[in-house]
């Protein structure tokens, strides 16, 4: 198989990973958080993938970051876990899932604004904007059977999520012109380091300690925490961190578009939920919205 062939399977497998994968993880931290808080479970979640992708890059040989690389892996560490995962794991404590999946769907519109600012993707389009508002309206056919439920939502907790959303978006766009390590292993790892090593002080902070004993988390807890170490950190991550090392982060994040229907077809499939036409519509919106934001006229491919 071809060099350049075999680069457009990984990307084709890390894309798979990214909208997949973290669909999925939607049902692991409903378990997780059953009896581990959710700063505390973020935590321990980001530190130990960490810790595993940052060994099996040394191992593997690749450098350790420069003196000059630490600020911005500090910088994306706290965007990405303690900004962007701890309040969306907070809000989520008074905001419907549903409510707060539609807000961090906001996300890619965010990074398509901006992203231009920033980097040299270029002016945004016309296809992508009708690209994102789609996606948008698919989320909204999609959830609008579970109820929105706007009226249960906490108004902090809906800004917490925006918060998180935003903060999110603009690690994304930060990291695609930081000066970070070339291995997506290195660099992946000590962002879910400095994260952890953020978000436990804050657990501790907010009292999650207070009433919280090891001995009370149930199997199902540890699961739903194992499966978001491995599949959503490990993998889905550092597929994550090296997709944005080479295509735009607006293509990228359309995983905000695709996950919630993974999510969807998972609860139908393990979790008995029913399979309605409006998640068929929304699916078929989603589908032409990332279409219309990853294949776009004229633009140059990635090396």
């Amino acid at each position: 198989m071809s060099s350049p062939q075999q680069s457009k399977l990984r990307i084709i497998f890390a894309f798979i990973a990214v909208y997949i994968v973290w669909g999925t993880t939607y049902l692991a931290i409903k378990f997780a958080v059953e009896t581990i808080p959710p700063f505390l479970m973020m935590g321990i979640r980001s530190l130990t993938a960490g810790i595993v992708l940052y060994t099996w890059g040394r191992l593997r040989g690749d450098a350790n970051p420069v003196r000059a690389e630490l600020p911005s892996l500090f910088v994306i560490g706290f965007l990405f876990f303690l900004a962007g995962h701890g309040l969306l794991a907070w809000s989520q404590q008074t905001v419907p899932s549903g409510v707060a999946a539609l807000l961090v769907a906001s996300e890619p519109i965010i990074i398509a604004l901006f992203e231009p600012l920033f980097t040299r993707e270029g002016r945004v389009g016309k296809r992508i904007m009708l690209g994102m508002l789609i996606g948008l309206s698919g989320i909204v056919v999609l959830l609008m059977p579970q109820g929105l439920e706007f009226k249960n939502a906490n108004l902090l907790g809906s800004l917490g999520v925006l918060a998180g959303a935003t903060s999110w978006a603009g690690g994304a766009i930060y990291t695609r012109v930081a000066q970070l390590p070339r291995s997506p292993f290195i660099s992946g790892g000590l962002q879910l380091i400095f994260g952890g090593v953020l978000l436990i002080p804050v657990s501790f902070i907010l009292g999650e300690w207070a009433t919280f004993s090891f001995a009370q988390v149930s199997v199902q807890s540890w699961f739903g925490l194992g499966y978001l170490i491995v599949f959503g950190s490990i993998i889905t991550f550092s597929a994550y961190t090296w997709l944005l090392s080479i295509t735009s982060a607006t293509r990228i994040s359309t995983h905000t578009f695709i996950n919630p229907v993974v999510a969807v077809l998972v609860g139908w499939a393990f979790g008995g939920e029913a399979l309605t036409w409006s998640m068929l519509v929304a699916t078929a919106l989603i589908v032409i919205s990332v279409y219309l934001v990853l294949f776009r006229k004229g633009v140059k491919k990635e090396k």
